[in-house]
């Protein structure tokens, strides 16, 4: 499986299941909770999306300088929409931190589904 299948599937994963747990999250913690895990969830395929359009240009022989530059501006803007949406209360701590924890599961679900495919 090449790496713009396995991102494909990755962001489509974690979209599905982001959108799955916004309806409890609103139940449970109200309009705050449901954008935490939304907005948990689009920042971490973005910051994905990011960090595999990088490596793939890293393979292509672009300096150690530009990689670090670029890793800087992907980790500030990262931090930033972070620190936005909680400065401003959008945003519940704990379900930022719920959107942003279902993106490493579906890379290692569908990682292991990869590796099952392969053999």
């Amino acid at each position: 499986m090449n790496p713009s299948k396995v991102t494909a599937r990755v962001s489509a994963v974690t979209c599905a299941l982001v959108a799955v747990l916004a309806a409890p999250a609103w139940w449970l913690g109200g309009p705050t909770a449901a954008l935490g895990v939304l907005a948990g969830g689009a920042l971490a395929v973005v910051n994905f999306r990011w960090l595999v359009a990088r490596a793939i240009t890293s393979s292509a022989g672009v300096a150690g300088g530009a990689w670090l530059v670029g890793a800087g501006l992907r980790l500030t803007a990262f931090t930033a929409a972070s620190a936005g949406l909680l400065a401003f209360e959008w945003a519940h701590p704990v379900a930022l931190l719920a959107g942003l924890s279902v993106l490493p599961c579906a890379v290692i679900v569908e990682g292991l589904r990869a590796a099952g495919a392969e053999r």
